[in-house]
């Protein structure tokens, strides 16, 4: 995605995927103040070990507690989260409808979940997590310190999640990732959804995930990751460069991502 980003926009770059064990983390972010460094992404499991790394971080990145794109200015490194906003792009491209007090209902108690809650409890929404392990997804409310006391973040366990009003469904869970017949939810609380309900899954690869198989099955709309991924890595290009590359640039290079086969693991 990113090259092709250099290229739309003319500039001379290049975007490299490098593999670093946790031990070498230090040494890796510490190499990102060579001048001709823009800065980097990172994924699993380095989004929050990377935090005390930094120099600053954004708003973004203290609430959600994890760093996914770095940026190099004048030798300090500058933590960002451009998947809680690059999530809310993504619904907005899905057709979601922000109203304001909306129930909506987060599946996962990881990272990707705390960016979820972030992107949507600050555009007014009342967010429901909801995980397996009920004791994670509590730590993630306890954890939220909303900016608007009136709209509110709780934990539940799935059979007391308010589905029957939710407007959104949004799994922030790796089920379905390595296995594209795994699921994070049964089938039957999809059925108690209301039928304008919008479920969001981001995972994308597969393109079309067992969730979202059985949403359409239940006559809901459904929708896969893949406008986030090119949403967050949209905004972090732009941070890196200043140039407002289309996010159709980032989507057609995702173009083969789109088979159904597995993503290996660890992808993010």
């Amino acid at each position: 995605m990113h090259r092709a980003a250099f290229a739309h926009a003319g500039l001379n770059g290049t975007y490299d995927a490098l593999r670093v064990a946790p031990a070498d983390l230090p040494g890796a972010v510490e190499a990102l103040r060579r001048p001709g460094v823009l800065g980097a992404n990172l994924s699993l499991p380095h989004k929050e070990a990377a935090l005390p790394l930094l120099d600053s971080l954004s708003r973004a990145a203290r609430a959600v507690g994890a760093v996914n794109t770095i940026v190099h200015r004048d030798g300090q490194l500058h933590g960002d989260n451009t998947d809680s906003p690059g999530l809310r792009d993504a619904l907005y491209d899905a057709g979601y409808i922000w109203e304001e007090g909306a129930e909506v209902i987060v599946l996962g108690a990881g990272g990707a979940a705390r960016a979820a809650v972030h992107a949507l409890n600050c555009g007014g929404q009342n967010v429901t997590v909801v995980n397996r392990t009920l004791e994670r997804a509590q730590a993630i409310a306890a954890d939220w310190h909303a900016p608007d006391a009136h709209f509110q973040v709780t934990a539940l366990p799935a059979h007391a999640a308010p589905w029957e009003s939710a407007a959104l469904v949004v799994n922030a869970s790796s089920a379905g990732l390595n296995d594209p017949d795994q699921t994070p939810l049964d089938a039957t609380f999809l059925t108690r959804l209301p039928a304008r309900t919008l479920v969001y899954d981001m995972v994308y690869k597969p393109a079309e995930t067992r969730l979202m198989r059985e949403a359409r099955a239940a006559g809901l709309n459904a929708e896969n990751g893949l406008g986030m991924l090119a949403h967050q890595a949209r905004l972090a290009f732009r941070a890196w460069t200043g140039a407002d590359v289309p996010v159709s640039v980032f989507l057609n290079a995702l173009t083969d991502l789109t088979d159904p086969g597995p993503a290996p693991a660890g992808s993010a």
